[in-house]
């Protein structure tokens, strides 16, 4: 890869040490996104909206990714065997799905499906100034992929870029502006903010197959005054083709709706000469992934000792920080949105893409973050879930009453399956992954997150259960009114076995007529009896209560039939 020059290489604020290089650079993005229900209550067919994506053929450049367990001899390395040992059972079966045993059962698919596409070869960015040819930077697209879930509606967007022999501000700046899913303003010259100033999608002969629009301030402004929703950038749009949003006018198979921020939830690798030699400054603006322009502006400030402290508490995992070991000056930052490694690149290990931390960071680490994502994403879904559904009950409506309970108790029944096949608090027994792991669950909220969408859901669930009480209740209370009232007619009728009409002597048609109309009258006197239950009901209680005088009790009967309350 090559680079130009830019202006962030030699930043004054810098001028007093030699600038860090990063000598490789990797940068992954992983962007949750929530899939649409069509017409139906899936947004696939059984819950698989792969299977719609699928059904696209030629027309969608994506493919259903064989994983190295099932596909062709030769693809499965050590890597591989590392990647899958590191994780528990439980999380193994989430991860791979089940082999077949040694009784002959079938094999069972993993509830992950990935799907990538390889049309894209290169990313031609700028950080500033979009005009000017020399000043773009290319990076190499290692992969671009979409993550799939049995039985969640979601789908995950993962980018992963790489580059080489980056100055330190350009590596910060890159981690800053490009995950952007969309500019949120624009400067007095109508550059973009905090995102870059240019973007085109290359494919492997250099032809530029998309590009950004970020500069175009009225597209975006009408877009949000129209549909209440925000527009992606061009080229993020055409990434995810056929893929459209939700408030995009384009047809497409399967829509999506942001859940998350516009900023890309990003891991990053930056191995360096001597990372030893960064400051308390640096690593802290590294973690924030505050870009260089934050680093600039607090050049030459010293970072308290309180202050430091609490982030090497907070964010920090210092395991391999320290001269001794396969891959020394080695840091792990994790503040949530990001993770960050940190290492000498003149360590064999540190660079190793089969066993050391590179392999380690695209394989081990990255399934780490991506379920920590996965699981928050999936809580904001289904907690997004419930807003709609409380939104759209009409409470005077019959049927939507009835939608509601079914919505309701269809997001009770996903999140039952959520919690059995996709929550873990451990994936690992491994110090170091499971030190990662719960960093990242704690510092996204993960825990008290699923504790608030639990309780929501129980709420609502118990609020059927009350309702459906109430109901039987009522009913109960309309039949014993029924049976009391009609007790009186049952009782006089048949006392001693007295008929009213002596008509066992007419002729048949004589007697069928008798009969219609008795049953006829019987069934009003129910049905009005069932229709004023509720006042006769009050009536009853009136009757019973010793307190109220006869002639409130009369009353109370003259109630069932006043109009009003």
């Amino acid at each position: 890869m090559t680079r130009s020059d830019t202006p962030f290489a030699s930043s004054p604020s810098r001028v007093d040490r030699e600038e860090p290089q990063v000598r490789q650079f990797r940068q992954t993005l992983l962007w949750p996104l929530r899939l649409m229900p069509g017409a139906g209550d899936s947004v696939g067919p059984g819950g698989r909206p792969w299977a719609l994506l699928s059904g696209q053929g030629e027309a969608s450049p994506w493919r259903e990714l064989v994983d190295e367990y099932s596909g062709p001899g030769g693809r499965f390395r050590e890597r591989h065997y590392n990647e899958f040992v590191t994780f528990l059972p439980m999380v193994q079966r989430f991860l791979y799905g089940e082999g077949r045993g040694a009784s002959g059962g079938d094999a069972t698919d993993s509830p992950m499906r990935v799907f990538r596409r390889r049309d894209v070869a290169q990313a031609r960015v700028w950080l500033r100034d979009a005009q000017r040819p020399e000043a773009a930077i290319t990076l190499d697209v290692i992969h671009l992929d979409l993550y799939f879930f049995y039985d969640v509606d979601l789908v995950l967007l993962n980018l992963e870029v790489a580059a080489q022999d980056l100055p330190l501000p350009v590596a910060q700046e890159l981690m800053y502006r490009f995950g952007r899913g969309y500019p949120p303003g624009w400067e007095a010259d109508g550059q973009p903010q905090h995102c870059l100033a240019g973007a085109e999608w290359l494919d492997a002969e250099g032809g530029v197959l998309a590009r950004s629009d970020a500069e175009q301030r009225e597209r975006f402004m009408a877009h949000v005054a129209a549909q209440r929703a925000p527009r992606l950038a061009q080229h993020w749009a055409y990434l995810l083709q056929p893929l459209v949003s939700a408030s995009s006018p384009e047809p497409g198979p399967l829509r999506f709706r942001q859940i998350e921020t516009y900023r890309m939830p990003l891991m990053a690798y930056l191995a360096l000469d001597r990372p030893q030699d960064l400051t308390r400054a640096d690593f802290l603006h590294l973690g924030q992934i505050a870009g260089a322009g934050a680093a600039d502006a607090c050049a030459g400030e010293s970072v308290a000792d309180a202050a430091w402290a609490e982030f090497e508490r907070r964010h920090c995992v210092d395991r391999f920080w320290g001269r001794a070991g396969n891959a020394p000056h080695t840091r792990y930052l994790c503040t949530g949105h990001a993770m960050l490694v940190i290492g000498d690149a003149q360590s064999d290990f540190f660079t190793c893409a089969q066993r050391g931390v590179l392999a380690q960071f695209r394989h081990q680490h990255f399934l780490v973050f991506l379920i920590a994502h996965f699981q928050k994403a999936a809580l904001l879904m289904f907690s997004d879930r419930l807003v709609e559904v409380l939104a759209r009950l009409d409470v005077g409506d019959a049927a939507s009453v009835r939608r509601f309970k079914r919505a309701i108790r269809a997001n009770f029944e996903g999140f039952l399956r959520f919690t059995h096949r996709y929550w873990f608090h451990e994936v690992s027994e491994q110090v170091h992954v499971r030190s990662l792991f719960r960093r990242q669950a704690e510092l996204l909220g993960v825990d008290p997150l699923y504790r608030d969408v639990k309780e929501r859901i129980a709420d609502m669930s118990d609020y059927l259960e009350a309702d459906g009480i109430r109901r039987q209740a009522n009913t109960v209370v309309r039949l014993t009114v029924v049976t009391i009232f009609g007790l009186i007619g049952t009782l006089t009728t048949g006392f001693l076995g007295m008929n009213l009409l002596a008509e066992a002597e007419s002729p048949w048609w004589q007697r069928l007529i008798w009969f219609g109309g008795i049953s006829i009258a019987y069934t009003l006197i129910i049905f009005y009896s069932i229709a004023k239950a509720k006042r006769l009901s009050d009536f009853l209680d009136a009757l019973t209560d010793e307190r109220l005088t006869p002639l409130q009790k009369c009353g109370a009967l003259l109630m069932v039939w006043r109009r009003g309350d």
